[in-house]
């Protein structure tokens, strides 16, 4: 049975809401309790750690941005990360005027959905997101795709915001190829540092404002299990979520 993509359950959704109160919300659970046995986020699984990662820490914030299909999961998975300050759903890759989900959704503006991720490099480092973005917040493994949903507005890549975080992602994809860590090559891109552009308010914080829509039940929420699961001692029970501050400037 097709799974249901992000934007097949948000059509489906728009119209189910019409009806009232328990009906609807009744109507969306079936949807999402019909799929939930046939299908789930992608493949979590213990990968190693990196072998090269930043060493000499000058500064007490940076930003990593990285894209891995709909960023509502990527977006949820690490702001339940330890020493994560803010996680932004946005758009990297093309131009601003073309930085809006319906225009992305086309596949043609060289967006990708992705998410600006600023972290204290003290707590955690660079290396280590990677780590968890390879392992539990997609499946490197598929181009241009992520599980029900498709186009280059989807695919895997890395946007580094400084050379050193661009030596450290070339460094872990070849680190990983050269193990078989998976059971395809790792086909995430390292592109160009590009501006970033947070995606509309209604995109933020889905995943823990939306937790029983069904491409949430489906496909985001065992994101969160398997980081809970993989990595216990980085898992924080209570998301650190978008405001009306800098996160969103």
């Amino acid at each position: 049975m097709k799974i249901l993509s992000k934007d097949t359950i948000r059509i489906y959704s728009s119209r189910v809401t019409r009806l009232a109160g328990f009906t609807a919300i009744a109507v969306l659970l079936g949807v999402a309790l019909q799929f939930v046995g046939r299908a789930s986020a992608e493949d979590a699984r213990v990968i190693p750690a990196p072998s090269m990662d930043e060493k000499a820490i000058t500064t007490s914030t940076e930003t990593a941005v990285l894209a891995g299909g709909c960023f509502w999961g990527v977006q949820g998975v690490f702001q339940h990360v330890n020493g994560v300050i803010s996680a932004t759903s946005g758009y990297t890759g093309g131009s601003k005027d073309a930085a809006h989900y319906e225009m992305v959704s086309s596949g043609d503006t060289g967006h990708a959905e992705s998410v600006r991720i600023v972290f204290d490099p003290h707590k955690v480092s660079y290396g280590h997101l990677l780590q968890i973005y390879f392992s539990v917040a997609h499946d490197p493994t598929e181009l241009n795709y992520q599980g029900p949903d498709t186009g280059t507005q989807y695919r895997s890549a890395i946007f580094p915001t400084s050379q050193s975080q661009a030596d450290i992602a070339k460094a872990y994809i070849e680190q990983l190829n050269r193990a078989k860590v998976f059971d395809a090559a790792v086909v995430t891109k390292i592109e160009p540092a590009r501006q970033f552009y947070a995606a509309e308010a209604y995109h933020q914080d889905f995943l823990t404002t939306h937790p029983t829509y069904p491409y949430i039940v489906i496909n985001d929420l065992p994101k969160i299990k398997n980081l809970q699961h993989l990595f216990p001692g980085d898992y924080r029970a209570d998301p650190v979520l978008v405001t009306a501050s800098a996160s969103m400037k």
